[in-house]
């Protein structure tokens, strides 16, 4: 039902890159230090669908939506705790974001309504990140046991990621908006043409039954008279 578009990265320093499929009662993918997924939904009209997605303990929680095109541009949007709490409440909007700097851990519910439209069907666009930064403090440890002072350096490399995840954001945020608005012309445009057709339909129509009419008012009938 869905187009499913996922990146996942992450940057691994020696014992923290020992990850195996398999191992362990967790999933491989919920040990990953980071990883960013971009979804396009399609919403049915008067329906909702859920999501979810495992955040490990203290990581940074990211997810954004926005309405690419259908119906009025606007859908309901709520993100719900691991816990059951509704952390981000139902609004009705074109786009909205939600962000946990410090998450418990669990499984978040990311939730799209498309009830309140009951004809139009919605495509939808979610972006998700979850970065764990306590990951930077495990190498620098690792590091301190070799004797290297590492110190500058790790700041420096999470200064950088932490930009670039920002930015990350930033340019789904825009594509999202770009093709927001190419749909909208799109749109326009279908509707523009169609409506030109059919007035010149009509016109064409209105202007043959006039001549019609107007050629019967002329049209003198000729007959002999009777002595």
């Amino acid at each position: 039902m869905f187009q499913l578009i996922t990146v996942a990265f992450f940057l691994s320093f020696l014992s923290v890159c020992d990850i195996s499929l398999g191992q362990g009662t967790v999933p491989w993918y919920e040990n990953l230090p980071a990883v960013a997924m971009d979804y396009k939904v399609h919403i049915d009209p008067g329906k909702e669908d859920c999501y979810f997605q495992y955040v490990n303990p203290g990581a940074t929680f990211y997810v954004s939506f926005q309405v690419l095109r259908g119906g009025d541009g606007m859908a309901g949007f709520a993100v719900r705790h691991p816990s059951g709490n509704i952390v981000h409440p139902y609004q009705w909007r074109a786009h909205s974001d939600y962000q946990d700097q410090s998450s418990t851990g669990g499984y978040y519910s990311i939730c799209i309504d498309n009830q309140f439209s009951r004809f139009a069907e919605k495509l939808v666009n979610i972006y998700i990140t979850v970065i764990r930064y306590d990951q930077w403090d495990e190498y620098s440890k690792e590091m301190e046991q070799l004797d290297v002072s590492v110190e500058n350096f790790t700041q420096a490399i999470r200064h950088v990621e932490q930009n670039i995840n920002e930015m990350l954001q930033y340019q789904n945020h825009m594509r999202g908006m770009e093709q927001r608005d190419y749909n909208l012309l799109t749109d326009n445009n279908r509707y523009v043409v169609n409506w030109s057709i059919t007035q010149i339909l009509v016109i064409a129509l209105t202007t043959a039954v006039q001549v019609y009419f107007v050629r019967k008012l002329f049209d003198v009938k000729t007959g002999k008279l009777k002595a």
